[in-house]
């Protein structure tokens, strides 16, 4: 019996000392892990410390972010010019104008209304010109004094209405360079290419609406409206919208034809027929589609890019 009871105290033994290391190996786990925690929250209290100590924590003041601007240049009038020139001191738009987006040109006149979509990445600066003119009523009551049967285009935007007058500013033209959109229309309808000379290039389909200038870094009041497919309209100029619904009151004033100053039918000159834009304005419609707004009645491109103010058959001045 006392061999048994001997054996049994032996295993009891055993078993206590196994709970008893096992005890003792969980606390040494214990104390190292929260050893490590302890290292580890001690590090980010250094790291915070001197980031603290070096200004990290001091508030900073936002970057200036620079947004796309246009540049208006003040037109200066010269001993040489005449009053007739008619350049009007009509102040200067804002230099933030919006380059993205879509909006709508509608110009009243005298036959009805003419309504335009304008794409803001293309020519935002003319986009913005054209909105501060017709907001400051630079356009009300100017008669389209120029057509031109040739190049298909009825010119408006003259205070004066013979081309030699403009806002008090200029600014470069955008959009450039050009690419075609189709074949320039014969001078005639029944010329014909001779052999083996290439296809002139037409930049602006119908129902463009052209910005006219003087030269790249002169684009002003004025803008040719495009009324036919096949124009020979150089690609110099800032294509600031395209005509959705109003085309046709344009070509009746081309169908009426043009007199040069004698009154003699001319290729080029003066409308036979009136047409007078009474109020002209830009609204934003950002959520029309650039790329869909074009009316059926324009096989115009939806693209609206720039170009400069140039020279023509009857170049308007800047």
């Amino acid at each position: 019996m006392a061999s048994k009871s001997n054996r049994q105290r032996r295993l009891e033994r055993q078993r206590t000392e196994r709970r008893m290391a096992k005890r003792a190996e969980h606390a040494r786990r214990k104390r190292r892990i929260q050893a490590g925690i302890g290292g580890a929250v001690a590090l980010i209290l250094v790291a915070l410390g001197t980031t603290w100590l070096l200004g990290g924590f001091e508030s900073k003041p936002s970057e200036t972010v620079a947004l796309p601007s246009c540049t208006w240049t003040p037109k200066q009038v010269q001993p040489s010019v005449q009053p007739s020139a008619g350049v009007e001191d009509t102040g200067l738009p804002p230099s933030d104008a919006p380059h993205a987006g879509v909006e709508t040109i509608t110009m009243q006149t005298n036959l009805g209304d003419i309504k335009a979509v304008i794409d803001l990445t293309q020519a935002p600066c003319a986009a913005a010109s054209m909105k501060y003119l017709g907001g400051r009523g630079f356009y009300d009551g100017t008669r389209c004094h120029n057509l031109d049967t040739a190049k298909l285009t009825l010119t408006c935007g003259s205070k004066s209405a013979d081309g030699n007058s403009s806002q008090g500013y200029q600014f470069p033209t955008e959009g450039l360079p050009r690419q075609p959109v189709g074949t320039a229309a014969p001078a005639t309808p029944s010329a014909s290419p001779s052999p083996g000379a290439s296809a002139t290039p037409s930049y602006y389909g119908k129902g463009s609406i052209v910005m006219a200038n003087t030269d790249t870094n002169a684009t002003g009041s004025q803008f040719f409206i495009v009324y036919g497919d096949g124009s020979d309209l150089p690609a110099e100029f800032t294509q600031v919208g395209t005509i959705t619904t109003g085309l046709d009151l344009v070509q009746q004033i081309a169908a009426g034809g043009a007199v040069d100053a004698n009154g003699a039918p001319a290729v080029a000159g003066n409308p036979v027929k009136d047409l007078t834009i009474t109020k002209l304005s830009v609204e934003d419609q950002l959520s029309l589609n650039p790329a869909g707004s074009a009316s059926p009645e324009t096989s115009a491109s939806p693209e609206t890019s720039a170009s400069p103010e140039a020279a023509t058959s009857a170049s308007p001045s800047s």
